[in-house]
């Protein structure tokens, strides 16, 4: 199998750091604020019976499987899909969730991610310490279990514990190897740094690691960028420029097949997950 060139890291920081955003266009008329009302309402109800249903239910859940969550994590799977819905988006997967103890890495292009990426298959997401004093977003973090990330040398072996007990669990943690969020239409050089942590002798035989390309279209006659959020982008004005689009765009999920952790080295592994996200959003 041909591998997709490499972007050289040097070069490719270069270029990504003289990418100016988009101009996000506000609202403008009637028409334009009822698409934000319609699409918007929906979305935050839907999200709002997605919470309220989710507490009891994962309640009873702990009593009989514990850390496991083979009821929660179909229903926030549910709830994503139908927000998209909501929104107009269009989605499809093609591809299966990996079987066995692993993780998932992926491209990051928007805030629409969260969405996008738990509508295809039940994940965890991990997001730095900080997400977690974010107002209405550390609602939705907390119950939909995030993994936070304290960036402190001293407390690495004491987060490996943790990580390896939430993959012994079932847990499907899901890692942006980038390290930073893109336009939508280009992939960084995934940092190897971030897969030490899955080569660790605590985790379980078979660990695996499924790559996961998402490739967002946008609306007809928008700027292909339309659903990338990076960079300074303010989220309020780039969410009411999506809501407000008179036609919405679609996103394409694909699932690889896992690669195994057993035998790589954390570069090799690095390189091959990356490979692997690169064809997808190049199909």
């Amino acid at each position: 199998m041909t591998l997709s060139p490499r972007v050289d890291p040097g070069r490719a920081e270069s270029t990504w750091r003289d990418a100016v955003p988009p101009p996000c266009a506000p609202p403008s008329g009637f028409r334009d604020w009822l698409r934000v009302l319609r699409r918007g309402g929906g979305a935050v109800l839907v999200l709002l019976a997605g919470v309220l249903l989710i507490l009891p239910m994962r309640g009873v859940e702990r009593l009989f499987y514990g850390r496991r969550r083979p009821w929660t994590g179909p229903h926030v799977q549910m709830v994503c899909r139908l927000t998209l819905a909501c929104m107009g988006i269009r989605w499809s997967c093609r591809g299966q969730p990996m079987r066995g103890p692993g993780a998932v890495v992926a491209n990051h292009s928007s805030w629409l991610d969260i969405l996008v990426l738990n509508a295809a298959v039940p994940v965890f997401f991990v997001s730095k310490s900080e997400v977690a004093d974010w107002p209405g977003i550390n609602i939705l973090t907390r119950v939909t279990d995030t993994h936070f990330v304290i960036r402190d040398p001293r407390l690495a072996s004491a987060q490996a514990q943790e990580f390896a007990a939430r993959v012994r669990a079932g847990h499907r943690l899901l890692f942006f190897p980038e390290g930073t969020s893109t336009d939508g239409r280009r992939l960084l050089p995934f940092k190897a740094t971030l897969f030490q942590g899955f080569l660790d002798p605590a985790l379980p035989e078979g660990l695996a690691i499924q790559p996961v390309s998402a490739l967002y279209q946008a609306p007809e006659g928008a700027d292909p960028r339309f659903y990338g959020w990076w960079g300074d982008m303010d989220l309020g004005p780039h969410l009411l420029a999506v809501l407000a689009a008179r036609r919405q765009g679609r996103v394409r999920v694909v699932l690889h097949d896992p690669i195994p952790a057993a035998g790589q080295t954390r570069k090799t592994l690095a390189i091959a997950c990356e490979d692997a996200v690169r064809r997808g959003m190049a199909i």
